[in-house]
């Protein structure tokens, strides 16, 4: 059926595409959006800006699209939906300024520093009828569908537990913006809202932050590693999470069942061309699976047109993008930072 939908949408794309800008020059946006965004056809880029005119030149020219060295340049062109990959603390102002000239939002996580913040652009997109997507690419990728899968199944009985982990080792460059406070830097608002996130996929929205933790070092004016414990409300799944920049690498998710164990080696970041590992164990059998590699990145701007063409639901992100932004706070909340 999925299939049937995204075969509909590229045709109707096809006469109908969607212009769109980018707002920002970020190294993630260069690496990863922006080369998936060219590629396809139901998008029309119509630019890219920056605060800074010679980055701005430098992405024009490497992408051969226009370029400004202003956001209100870009914005006056009014294209249909604008790309927001700026530092977390620019992404709040700028996520409104777009909805507020009906422009429909792809904008990077987190999309906003703050609960209030992010209640108040969701209500604004909800108003005005817009879509608003926070960039969680690893929603849409065939790994966690086939987890999802086999958890309705039943291929390890009934959840009892999740655990997932994103940890990074230090950046090389001391002044990265990850670093910087006033930039809305620190680990719980770069990696720590992955495993956020994907606790919601498998627990509900019915959760809430029993405790925290978030540590920070000397000459650090942000929080560089931490963890928290979930629960649900009505209910007795539990999941422990852990982030950081200070880390040995993980980026793992693991679910234990009554009768078995599911995990995923990769489950944020596997990109196109990696092939995901998975491990499935019950009592009886233990199976080392290697997935077809697939392009979140790809099916994400799919999901974006889809919402724009009012084929899925709107509702549905607004609920998670104030359910995530809650989720964070009370993260903040409950390790006294």
């Amino acid at each position: 059926m999925l299939g049937l939908v995204r075969t509909y949408v590229v045709f109707c794309l096809m006469f109908n595409r969607v212009r769109i800008g980018i707002l920002g020059c970020s190294s993630f946006a260069e690496k990863m959006m922006i080369p998936v965004l060219l590629k396809q056809d139901f998008y029309e880029v119509v630019g890219v800006a920056s605060r800074s005119y010679s980055k701005a030149k430098v992405f024009g020219e490497k992408f051969q699209i226009k370029f400004y060295s202003d956001y209100d340049s870009l914005l006056s062109l009014q294209p249909d939906a604008i790309y927001i990959p700026t530092p977390n603390s620019l992404r709040f102002e700028w996520v409104k300024t777009a909805l507020e000239k009906g422009i429909h939002v792809l904008a990077e996580k987190p999309m906003s520093c703050t609960l209030d913040e992010a209640r108040e652009v969701n209500e604004l997109a909800f108003k005005n009828d817009l879509v608003l997507l926070e960039n969680f690419q690893f929603r849409f990728h065939a790994q966690l569908n086939f987890i999802e899968q086999k958890i309705s199944e039943g291929a390890i009985g009934e959840l009892r537990n999740l655990r997932a982990s994103f940890g990074i080792p230090p950046f090389d460059d001391k002044n990265n913006i990850r670093y910087s406070k006033s930039l809305g830097g620190g680990a719980l608002l770069d990696v720590g809202v992955y495993p956020i996130k994907v606790s919601q996929i498998f627990l509900g929205h019915d959760i809430y932050v029993s405790s925290a933790a978030l540590s920070r070092v000397s000459g650090k004016e942000v929080d560089i590693w931490g963890s928290a414990f979930l629960k649900q409300k009505h209910g007795h799944v539990t999941s422990q999470i852990a982030f950081g920049f200070d880390n040995y690498y993980q980026n793992t998710l693991d679910l234990w069942g009554s009768n078995g164990h599911i995990s995923a080696s990769r489950i944020f970041t596997a990109g196109p061309g990696v092939k995901a590992r998975l491990s499935v164990e019950t009592k009886t059998t233990k199976k080392e699976l290697l997935l077809c590699s697939d392009n979140h990145f790809k099916n994400m701007l799919e999901h974006f047109y889809r919402l724009i063409a009012k084929l899925e639901s709107r509702e549905c992100e607004y609920t998670q993008n104030i359910n995530q932004a809650r989720l964070v706070d009370e993260v903040r909340e409950k390790s006294g930072c």
